[in-house]
C-alpha cells in the first residue's frame, strides 16, 4: 500500500523532524527498493495498492514490470486494507507498507508459509502497530480492521482483539518509519537503500 510519492502528502510527521526534501526521499527511495525486492520474486503477484485512487496512472509511481498498480479505494485505513483483501485473487493475501526500509522477500515467504496453519498473521512493529497483515481467506472472510486507532500503539491489539478466536501467527518484527526518531533508529538499513 502507497501514497502518492509527492511532497506534502507522505510521512508528514517524519517531515517534521528531518525536513520534507529529505522525508519525501526517503519514502520514494524506500518505496522503489521494496517493489524491486518484492516484486520480482516469482513465489507470489506483487500488486502495488495506491492512494489517491485517481493518481493510479500518473508517472509519479517507481518504475516495477512485475507489478500491477490497483487503486486502494475509499475509507479509512482500515476500510480501504479491508477492500484490497476483498478483492484480491482467490488464495492467502498479504499486505504491507511501503515505509519498511527492512523488508526482504524472506519476510514475505515466512508470512506465506505461517497461513498454511494460521488464519491471519502479523508483522508486528516495535511502536504498537505491524508493518504487515496476512490471511488465509478461507474457509471463511475475516473481518479485523473495524474500530481500529491507527497510527497509535494500540493499533496491533485493538486488530488482534477483532480476531478473537482465530488462529493467529506472528512474523519478524520489523519497523515503518514514521518520525524522525525512527528514521534514526532504521538509519543504517535506510541509507543502505540510498547507495
Amino acid at each position: 500500500m502507497a501514497k502518492r510519492p509527492v511532497a506534502g502528502a507522505v510521512k508528514s510527521r517524519l517531515a517534521r523532524g528531518i525536513g520534507s526534501a529529505a522525508a519525501l526521499r526517503f519514502y520514494r527511495t524506500t518505496l522503489a527498493h521494496t517493489l524491486l525486492r518484492l516484486g520480482r520474486d516469482p513465489r507470489w503477484r506483487t500488486y502495488l495498492a495506491v492512494t489517491p485512487d485517481v493518481s493510479l496512472a500518473e508517472s509519479c509511481w517507481p518504475s516495477a514490470p512485475m507489478v500491477t498498480r490497483v487503486p486502494q479505494g475509499g475509507g479509512d485505513l482500515g476500510a480501504r486494507m479491508q477492500g484490497l483483501v476483498d478483492r484480491m485473487p482467490p488464495g492467502p493475501v498479504i499486505i504491507v507498507g511501503s515505509d519498511i526500509p527492512a523488508v526482504r522477500p524472506r519476510h514475505i515467504a515466512k508470512a506465506f508459509r505461517q497461513l498454511g496453519h494460521a488464519d491471519a498473521v502479523f508483522g508486528p512493529a516495535q511502536d504498537g502497530g505491524y508493518w504487515l497483515v496476512g490471511f488465509k481467506r478461507r474457509p471463511r472472510r475475516l473481518v479485523s480492521f473495524e474500530n481500529v486507532p491507527w497510527s497509535t500503539g494500540q493499533a496491533l491489539s485493538a486488530t488482534l482483539a477483532n480476531l478473537h478466536g482465530r488462529i493467529l501467527a506472528f512474523s519478524s518484527t520489523l519497523n515503518d518509519v514514521d518520525t524522525a526518531q525512527d528514521y534514526k533508529r532504521e538509519r543504517a538499513c535506510a541509507e543502505r537503500l540510498f547507495r
